[in-house]
């Protein structure tokens, strides 16, 4: 019986800069749910990649010296890469929008949709805005300045082709009226909806004079334009998995389960993207989800959002040395709802990993190994009554954690799928104090092999649960327990099973997963 497939993306970044914490925030998500996925029974395609085409790619190049710019692409992707790895990122697949798969895909599905009349040439007049990429009606736009970034906007005049986007507003609406989920959160979904109720869509500019850009996907029926870099990134959903070119792994993947992407480029999703795939005869992509941005404390205790000319940018690559990838990860997906604004201070990063991992979780595993080596010489205990029926007060946290998991998850909602977890993790630490083990070592044997079993079979259950979260500190501290195969290539519903821990398995004390972070 083949597994079922599941197909989830992040949006293709931009290697005009190097990546930051948002990047990560969206990558780190993504891969959390290929990882819960995989451990669920799915046969998981999980996508990402660059975006490296379009004016500021070009104009970033010559200021860093570069005159050819796929090198000044090479050396900005590499860090990407490096990052990603740095981050146990278990990405299927990377695109780069350069690589011959893809420009020859979208040349092809240019010529396609120009063939079908939905595309065409005609005059543009209006604003647009460089450092975004983006133009503006003279509606859209007040004081000559950008709706999204608030820089000045260029007033340009210029022959163009034109995706014929306004047909499909009423496919459009009566699509999201028919599937709600589509869009998630559901703050998003309602901005969308009542924009496309509320506004007449414009066909989409979907090229660039050569003359003024040189920098792109040369379109195939006009030599004087390239193509636009929206057009040509959104396009990397379908030439990645094989569209007109590997038709039977597409037909296999697509329509893609997931796109994780920021909020500030949803309407190009919800709106353009759904309808070229439509124009092209294919399903929409079952889920759009925008997530919020990480915004930087300030003094007082405000927040701001990060940027580069502020100098207020956080460099994963720094926390993950000071801390660890596993830390980073879990305060991403822990501290705020996804789909939200999170705000970031090293403060809170470390209240949380100190409150969460070490008191709660690192606890858990050091005192229960540890017990195990003191009391057994290393070896988990046999406990007949342990193995059939274990402990009451498990059982009654343990019944439905699977389900409460896969329901959080299955809306993106990390921060509750890792609250579900927390509630087992928090009762076993107030189990050892209840049942004070170093007491019943001197006073009933019995009754301590029946508890140290019953936390042994909790702590297996714990860590094949935080496994797609925290993927580095729970191998370690699967090994510790005396497993010697990949935790994450176990089923995630062993979560749901008791008495699997093996008597006699030999332990190890191991080092302290998240020592504390002192001040």
């Amino acid at each position: 019986m083949s597994k079922p497939k599941f197909y989830l993306t992040t949006p293709l970044y931009y290697v005009n800069a190097e990546p930051h914490i948002g990047h990560s925030y969206t990558n780190v998500a993504a891969d959390t749910l290929a990882r819960y996925r995989r451990m669920k029974g799915y046969d998981v395609y999980f996508l990402t990649g660059t975006d490296e085409h379009g004016q500021k790619i070009e104009q970033a190049s010559k200021q860093e010296g570069f005159e050819d710019v796929k090198l000044f692409c090479d050396k900005i992707v590499e860090k990407f890469i490096d990052l990603w790895k740095l981050l146990n990122i278990s990405y299927d697949d990377f695109i780069r929008t350069t690589e011959s798969r893809h420009e020859e895909t979208v040349k092809k599905i240019l010529s396609l949709l120009y063939e079908k009349d939905e595309i065409y040439l005609d005059d543009y007049q209006g604003w647009y805005c460089t450092p975004c990429e983006t133009f503006w009606t003279p509606g859209q736009v007040e004081d000559n300045k950008c709706p999204d970034c608030g820089r000045p906007l260029e007033y340009i005049s210029e022959k163009n082709y034109f995706l014929r986007v306004s047909k499909y507003q009423d496919w459009l609406l009566d699509y999201l009226r028919n599937h709600p989920d589509f869009i998630l959160p559901k703050t998003r979904y309602n901005e969308i909806y009542s924009f496309i109720k509320g506004n007449k869509l414009n066909d989409l500019c979907i090229s660039r004079p050569k003359e003024r850009l040189s920098w792109g996907i040369p379109t195939p029926f006009s030599s004087d334009h390239v193509t636009y870099v929206w057009f040509d990134a959104l396009l990397n959903y379908i030439t990645a998995p094989g569209f007109l070119r590997e038709e039977e792994r597409f037909k296999k993947l697509w329509p893609a389960d997931v796109h994780f992407i920021g909020k500030d480029i949803l309407r190009y999703h919800a709106i353009y993207w759904p309808i070229m795939v439509h124009m092209l005869g294919l399903e929409p992509p079952r889920m759009v989800f925008a997530h919020g941005w990480w915004l930087v404390e300030k003094e007082g205790g405000a927040a701001d959002k990060m940027s580069k000319s502020k100098g207020n940018i956080v460099d994963p690559r720094v926390i993950v040395e000071k801390y660890s990838a596993d830390a980073l990860r879990f305060f991403m997906l822990r501290e705020v709802p996804f789909g939200l604004d999170g705000t970031f201070s090293e403060q809170n990063f470390i209240h949380r990993i100190n409150s969460d991992l070490a008191n709660d979780f690192g606890n858990l595993v050091y005192r229960t190994l540890n017990m195990i080596a003191k009391y057994y010489e290393r070896r988990i205990p046999d406990s007949s009554r342990g193995r059939e029926s274990g402990d009451a007060v498990f059982k009654e946290v343990i019944s439905g954690l699977e389900e409460r998991i896969e329901n959080a998850m299955s809306v993106l909602n990390f921060q509750q799928a890792i609250v579900e977890i927390w509630e087992l993790i928090r009762r076993a630490n107030k189990y050892i104090e209840e049942k004070a083990p170093w007491n019943l070592f001197k006073e009933n044997k019995s009754q301590l092999d029946f508890v140290i079993y019953n936390l042994a079979e909790v702590l297996r259950i714990v860590l094949i649960a935080l496994a797609p979260f925290i993927p580095d500190s729970t191998s370690k501290a699967w090994s510790y327990l005396g497993f010697k195969d990949d935790i994450h290539l176990h089923n995630y519903s062993e979560i749901s099973q008791w008495g699997i821990i093996s008597p006699g398995q030999i332990v190890d004390k191991g080092q302290p997963l998240f020592p504390r972070i002192q001040i």
